[in-house]
């Protein structure tokens, strides 16, 4: 089982939990409706990684603030890129099936380690995506549809939270293809407080 780092412990999340169309800017560069309710979908621990890799010219990268659940709760944050297929997730979008083959694959899931959420104001977080130096992605919690509470309560009416599971709550628009050598830096912050940063630089499809 695949793991991610809370603090001073690690944590195998049983799933990833991630949610769709969640920023009104996002929404229109992809040309898609807009949602009446929350959208989601899951990733299996098998889809964790905490390395970059490239497979080929048609996959994206999807930045994204992240949640940790401990409890029932939200107990830590961090943030994560949701690779994607889109390519077969046109595909699958225009079949009206299911999006696992573009978004549930090996190493789709790449994650920072995880810090506290206690003292953090978890609607004020910001997140920040760059690319060799470029600023790609801007995402505040204050720009989602939903928010993060809204999303724990739509989860937990159908869904079981294990311990270390993680939420996905996002991506703002900047989505874009990559390519192996890109130097990604990821940077959340709550108000003028850095919480973490996290540096990937992009290699060879893993094997």
């Amino acid at each position: 089982m695949k793991e991610v780092g809370f603090e001073d412990k690690s944590y195998k999340p049983s799933k990833v939990v991630c949610i769709g169309r969640n920023y009104v800017e996002h929404i229109k560069e992809l040309g898609n409706e807009m949602p009446s309710n929350v959208v989601l979908f899951n990733k299996p621990n098998s889809a964790i990684a905490d390395r970059l890799y490239y497979f080929d010219e048609g996959y994206r990268y999807e930045a994204e603030i992240c949640f940790l659940v401990l409890n029932g709760e939200i107990a830590g944050v961090g943030v994560g890129l949701d690779l994607t297929d889109a390519k077969t997730q046109e595909y699958l979008k225009s079949k009206s099936l299911p999006w696992e083959r573009a978004k549930a694959f090996d190493n789709s899931a790449v994650f920072s380690s995880f810090v506290t959420a206690r003292g953090v104001d978890i609607d004020s977080l910001e997140m920040m995506l760059y690319i060799d130096g470029e600023l790609r992605q801007n995402a505040k919690t204050t720009h989602m549809i939903y928010k993060i509470e809204t999303i724990l309560k739509e989860i937990k009416s159908f869904m079981t939270l294990e311990n270390g599971d993680i939420i996905m709550s996002g991506t703002p628009k900047g989505v874009g293809s990559y390519a192996i050598g890109q130097k990604f830096k990821l940077v959340l912050k709550d108000g003028n407080n850095t919480l973490l940063e996290k540096e990937f630089t992009v290699e060879e499809k893993y094997s």
